[in-house]
């Protein structure tokens, strides 16, 4: 493999890993708060792509992406209204099966309403445009895509530190009950917390589908996975350790595929989570849970 060939790949898995990054923020602060894998996640992102569809057939790109932000929210703060809400107070086992009846509902609604065929990803023109250094040639979402996914995690782990909200969700994700007690308003923190996932979750959802140009209702099922894998791997809870887990996934499915093992690309993520839970199972930063006795 040249230089060339070798950074080119580079660049897409770095791009890659940011989109992944983002979207596994979301699994990373669900669980953080709630102790809940959101399962439904990966099927948020998966709408985040029909909305753009949509809204780019009638409104210009400038005003179409804040609009499926904005849809993208009220979709995720939905689902945890209507699917988690009630089950705050069951047994975890109920309110995981809940998560998981609640991701094949929005694949199985989104068959129904736009059909199982692939549609095409709008092009947002000024993503799109491409750059040459010498050999390596790659669109402005390449560059874009890593880039955002530092700013908007540098800018959350600043939120949570530094504001009576972040304080707020830290002392949830500590203690839920005493958190209650101390006065602090849980349904507005868990509200709170996936307006955040689901915000990220729309942006990922954008740069991811700028490259792949075509979106399917189960095009969320196989990157959610793997971003819960990336989430896994940097240590479920840590947001650090989300963006690096995202990103080392994205590079090494990248780099695996130019080596002419696209079969195992997938299979890698995987086989990947196996390892991590057999010999970290808190991950790269995740905290050891300790018993009180």
């Amino acid at each position: 493999m040249s230089i060339s060939t070798f950074l080119q790949h580079a660049l897409t898995g770095v791009s890659l890993g940011g989109a992944y990054a983002l979207i596994a923020i979301g699994y990373t602060m669900v669980y953080g708060i709630l102790r809940l894998i959101n399962f439904a996640h990966g099927d948020i992102f998966m709408m985040a792509g029909y909305f753009m569809i949509f809204a780019m057939a009638a409104l210009p790109w400038q005003i179409a992406i804040p609009i499926v932000c904005i849809v993208t929210i009220i979709l995720g703060v939905l689902i945890e209204k209507v699917a988690y809400k009630p089950l705050r107070t069951a047994p975890r086992m109920s309110i995981m099966i809940s998560a998981i009846g609640a991701s094949y509902l929005i694949q199985n609604l989104a068959t129904y309403l736009f059909t199982a065929l692939p549609r095409a990803y709008p092009e947002i023109p000024f993503l799109k445009r491409i750059f040459n250094f010498g050999s390596v040639s790659a669109s402005l979402v390449t560059f874009i895509t890593p880039i955002l996914t530092i700013l908007l995690s540098v800018g959350l782990i600043q939120l949570i530190n530094h504001s009576k909200m972040g304080m707020a969700m830290r002392a949830v994700s500590k203690d839920f009950e005493t958190a209650q007690l101390m006065g602090i308003k849980i349904n507005r923190v868990i509200s709170f917390t996936f307006v955040i996932g689901s915000f990220l979750a729309a942006i990922g959802s954008i740069l991811y589908f700028t490259d792949r140009m075509s979106v399917t209702p189960f095009s969320g099922t196989l990157p959610g996975l793997k971003c819960f894998v990336a989430a896994v791997l940097g240590g479920i809870g840590s947001i650090p350790g989300a963006v690096v887990g995202g990103f080392a996934i994205g590079i090494c499915e990248t780099l695996l595929v130019a080596c002419g093992y696209s079969t195992f690309s997938d299979a890698f993520t995987f086989i990947l989570l196996i390892i991590v839970l057999l010999f970290r199972p808190t991950g790269l930063f995740g905290e050891k849970n300790i018993d009180k006795v």
